[in-house]
Formats: C-alpha cells, structure tokens, sequence
C-alpha cells in the first residue's frame, strides 16, 4: 500500500505572511475534530491493526499526542528569543514506547483534543509580532518563524490524517481473516 509522501523528505519554503496566521491556527485547531470524524465508526480491531511494521491508526494519534510536548517546547523557544529550536527525537522513540495501542481510543482522542486545545489557547495570546519570531530549525536547517513552524506542524498533522485514511482504506479492502 501506498504511503503519503515520506515526511523526511519534504522540503519547504516559509513565505507565507505573519498576518496570515489565523488562518493557520484554524488548521491546528481543526485537526481533533478531523480525527475523530475519520475514526468514530470504526470498530476497535481497526483502529489497533498494523499494516506490517507501520503504525496502526492509535498509534498514528498517540504520535499527534507524543509532538505536541515538542511543538509546545519549540514555542517556548521562540518566546525565550532562542536562536536554535529544539531538536526532534527523529527516531519516534516515544511514540514507540508509549503502546498508544492498548489505550481507550476515546481517552485517547479527548487527550489529542486536550493537548492541542491547550496549544491553541497558547497561540492565540499572541499577535502578528509574535508569529514573526524566529528561530532555526535543526532538522530543516534553516530559519523559519512562528508562523512556518505552525504550518509545518499543521502539515505533520495532515500527513498522519492522510495515513490514517489510507490505512481505514485499506483495511476495508483486506478483512482480517478469521
């Protein structure tokens, strides 16, 4: 099965204007109820069922979880007035420790929606100065600001919604057999 296009390989150009950040705060704020409207109707077996070695769609979640404690790091970088953001574990280590797939899918989704409402309400202190702040990304090695860093968070979100899908997808085309 197809995978979205791998994450570590995309490459991006922050040019989007500070003002515009609004727009980008309503992706961010959008991501839990796109979550939940993607997984309500599926039974349980799906949601903790691995395609091979990947992730199952828990997994995928707990991971939205497990990068909020990061994001919210980097944020606090920025409003320190850091010049370097703090590094990701590139590895996943705590998403793959932290068995996202014996968790209760729905206390799994009120804690997505907790922790990214309580990044929200964060950011929406802030005006179009304070999504100017930058900072250097390890990673991608080069500067971008609050605002990039929001959209590159936003498109985190949107790779692991387009998995998910993909993995609903097919496993309605791949039953498990009894």
């Amino acid at each position: 099965m197809p995978q979205p296009y791998p994450w570590f390989e995309r490459t991006y150009t922050f040019d989007v204007p500070a003002e515009k950040y609004p727009d980008i705060l309503e992706r961010l704020r959008g991501t839990p109820a796109r979550v939940e409207e993607l997984v309500r109707d599926l039974p349980d077996e799906t949601l903790r069922r691995r395609d091979g070695d990947t992730w199952s769609i828990l997994e995928n979640i707990g991971h939205l979880i497990d990068l909020e404690e990061l994001f919210t790091g980097r944020l606090d970088d920025f409003l320190a007035g850091d010049a370097h953001l703090r590094a990701a574990d590139v590895t996943n280590q705590k998403t793959h420790d932290a068995d996202h797939n014996s968790r209760d899918a729905a206390e799994l989704l009120a804690d997505f929606r907790r922790t990214r409402m309580e990044l929200i309400s964060r950011l929406e202190a802030l005006d179009t100065a304070g999504f100017a702040m930058c900072a250097h990304h390890p990673r991608l090695d080069q500067p971008m600001r609050l605002v990039d860093s929001c959209i590159f968070h936003a498109d985190h979100d949107d790779y692991h919604l387009a998995r998910i899908s993909q993995l609903i997808r097919h496993f309605a085309e791949q039953p498990v057999s009894a």
